[in-house]
């Protein structure tokens, strides 16, 4: 992960911001009082350290891109830490939780991984944000992109088996919750341009997302020629047109959190 990112990082932080919605919904399922520790794996730019942090809650910031970590803001509450999931440079028992949003996919290894934040938190939740492309509604994204989507299936666990892992590693109940995507996320990940087509046609946007930095230059070439084709001529609203009326959208992306007690309030399941 810190090969690629110290290679296509710069920007990123200009389009990678901590959507509020998404942060308060991971503090609901963490469930854990302010004041609390908590680490935060493949941190990026902090953007969610510190949405944490502004909570009230005490940050690690767990990074190995130093071009990442670069383009994080200070705050009194995120201490940074250079390191990689599978050998986190944190002591036994030293966190009260763990987050990981939407990072698994650069793991060499998610069962590594998941024993490790086991290891640095064993009694506390541990919440990841991720995808299961296996759960999209009908994204056209996989129409104009197939490379793309397709190459997320083995990057990304069904999420019935990122359960069972977690169930196995870390003894504790897998619980998993719905995120359906809003138009207007401020995090801008892979799908956050659903309602927005024409975004992925710029440069800038699609910087951000690690998966169009790896594809095939001439075949993305050919994909965004289509794409623009397709709405400048009309095809693409002729298709999928209705989704402009859509208020959100379900493309797969989902909370997983593992504890030792049911939360508060009872989550949707997935898988």
């Amino acid at each position: 992960m810190s090969n690629l990112y110290n290679s296509i990082g710069m920007g990123y932080a200009a389009h990678r911001r901590a959507d509020p919605r998404i942060t308060g919904q991971l503090i609901d399922l963490l469930n854990v009082p302010p004041g609390a520790c908590v680490a935060d794996i493949g941190a990026g730019t902090g953007t969610y350290s510190r949405a944490l942090a502004d909570r009230g809650f005490f940050v690690r910031a767990i990074e190995p891109s130093s071009v990442m970590k670069r383009q994080a803001k200070e705050h009194e509450r995120v201490v940074w830490v250079a390191g990689v999931v599978e050998a986190i440079p944190l002591p036994d028992a030293s966190m009260d939780a763990v987050v990981c949003i939407l990072a698994s996919h650069h793991f060499a290894s998610i069962p590594t991984a998941i024993a490790e934040m086991h290891r640095i938190c064993p009694q506390g939740p541990i919440a990841w944000f991720t995808f299961d492309p296996r759960l999209a509604q009908s994204p056209w994204f996989a129409d104009y992109f197939p490379e793309i989507w397709s190459n997320a299936f083995p990057l990304f666990p069904p999420l019935d088996e990122l359960a069972r892992l977690f169930g196995d590693i870390t003894g504790r109940k897998v619980y998993s919750h719905v995120f359906n995507l809003p138009p207007d996320l401020e995090d801008r990940f892979l799908a956050a341009y659903w309602q927005e087509p024409s975004a992925y046609l710029r440069e800038d946007a699609r910087q951000s997302m690690s998966a169009f930095a790896v594809a095939d230059p001439e075949s993305l070439r050919r994909r965004l020629e289509r794409l623009s084709s397709d709405l400048s001529g009309g095809k693409w609203h002729e298709r999928y047109g209705h989704i402009a009326a859509a208020v959100t959208v379900d493309w797969g992306y989902r909370f997983v959190v593992a504890r030792y007690e049911e939360p508060d309030k009872e989550l949707n399941t997935d898988g």
